[in-house]
């Protein structure tokens, strides 16, 4: 066993400052949900009344091919070890339009169960009613550190998400290709541009870039965020309580603009299984992405080639304190019909109580070692080096953000960001345009928490 790195001395960007206006609406992700229909997650869910209690469903953004042969590996055990014969019926939705239609998704026919993220979406969605509660069940969870338990509460201060694993963010690359031409990690910006400019001169892209889902790119905002600025105003900012024209914001996409020269062209055409399939292929340098991105396009044989170095400090004052690193896991979605029955209530949440376990986690990072468990049950012994890597770089940060569409409000996310980054990569030159029109949008939809 091994202690959490999310123990009670981190401070993830949830705890504090990003608490839910009950005058909040569920306005731009839903909006935003019209053009994407999702048949099976709409469709009225198994074992309801008149069923026989044993069937959970579960509404899944696990899509990708690794994670999705890990969780029904999990599922499985889950059903081998249920001496009530309970199943669990997977509705698996491809993840970008899972996340774009999610406020449509609760509010109608959702599944039991749905795998989400920890923090301020999980908040929001407590906030408007949309979860039960689940603080009983934290009452017997072991294994979960204080700040764990303080992701999954709402601003009630009750427990809403039964967390399974996390996954930092990091500056990935091939260790074949830094040996091969001698390359060195960066620690600064300055070195990180001087790299960058040795591949292009070794014909590599330095930076592989693909934004075509829309939120890839955010992390790469958050780190330059938090190295110039720090964390807090990071978390100002997302809170709303901060202005996008503040000069500060001006600077991290002024920076940002003298990185892109060196990023694969073209981003917003390219989906990050395609940016990650150059970083394989050697095509690329290094990249920024989540910890299981570059894995799920490697071959198996080529898992040990993958190494990463933390985001480059920008500012000394900041150093490279934070680091983001989401939360995933599973809640329970309060319009489900189906846990109007006793029985498949009772079955759901003895679902969530076994995937609680630190047995649940090694269950499915054995097939997906990409990530890390949250649990200090779970077992480390098996971790790859990369993991292992993983686990330092968050024990050894003094901030935790969980990245931009879950540090703010949904609807700020998805209607403002994606399409404000997005015309930031094709267009870098009008920034004060650009925060501008962050900063008018944002005081509309953040306008209903005054006085809340």
């Amino acid at each position: 066993m091994s202690q959490s790195p999310f123990n009670g001395s981190v401070v993830p960007a949830s705890l504090a400052g990003h608490r839910i206006s009950r005058r909040n609406l569920l306005r731009g992700a839903a909006a935003g949900a019209g053009a994407i229909a999702l048949p099976s997650l709409l469709a009225a869910c198994g074992g309801g009344p008149g069923g026989d209690g044993k069937t959970v469903t579960m509404g899944s953004n696990a899509s990708d091919p690794v994670p999705k042969k890990a969780f029904a590996q999990a599922f499985a055990a889950y059903e081998k070890q249920s001496k009530e014969k309970r199943t669990v019926d997977v509705n698996t939705v491809d993840h970008n339009s899972f996340q774009e239609n999610i406020s449509r998704y609760l509010q109608s026919k959702p599944d039991d169960v749905f795998m989400w993220f920890a923090g301020y979406r999980m908040q929001f969605f407590a906030e408007k009613g949309l979860l039960h509660d689940i603080s009983d069940l934290w009452g017997d969870y072991t294994g979960f550190s204080a700040a764990l338990k303080a992701q999954s509460t709402g601003s009630d201060d009750k427990q809403y998400l039964t967390p399974y694993y996390y996954y930092p963010w990091a500056v990935f690359h091939r260790k074949s290709v830094f040996e091969k031409y001698g390359y060195e990690a960066p620690r600064t910006l300055d070195e990180y541009l001087a790299l960058a400019k040795r591949m292009r001169k070794d014909k590599l892209t330095p930076i592989a870039f693909g934004d075509k889902d829309g939120w890839p790119a955010m992390g790469t905002f958050d780190y330059i965020n938090m190295r110039s600025n720090g964390y807090e105003f990071h978390k100002s900012l997302m809170a709303g309580e901060e202005a996008w024209t503040d000069k500060r914001v001006r600077d991290v996409f002024d920076t940002w603009r003298g990185i892109l020269p060196y990023s694969q062209q073209g981003a917003n055409g390219r989906t990050w299984q395609e940016a990650a399939s150059s970083l394989q292929k050697g095509e690329s340098g290094m990249a920024v992405f989540g910890l299981p991105h570059p894995g799920q396009q490697f071959a198996e044989d080529e898992q040990d080639d993958i190494d990463f170095f933390p985001f480059p400090e920008i500012n000394p004052e900041h150093g490279q304190d934070a680091v983001e690193a989401p939360i995933d896991g599973f809640l329970l979605a309060k319009n489900s019909k189906s846990l109007k029955n006793d029985r498949t209530m009772e079955s759901a949440r003895d679902l969530l109580s076994w995937l609680a376990t630190g047995r649940a986690e090694d269950v499915y990072l054995a097939g997906d070692p990409n990530n890390v468990a949250v649990s200090e049950d779970a077992d480390v012994s098996k971790y790859s080096p990369l993991q292992k890597k993983a686990v330092e770089l968050i024990a050894g940060s003094k901030q935790i953000s969980q990245f931009m569409d879950r540090d703010t409000r949904p609807d700020f996310a998805s209607t403002v960001m994606i399409q404000a980054i997005q015309s930031f990569i094709n267009e870098p030159d009008d920034v004060d345009g650009l925060v501008n029109g962050i900063e008018r949008q944002k005081k509309t939809l953040f306008a209903s928490d005054a006085g809340s």
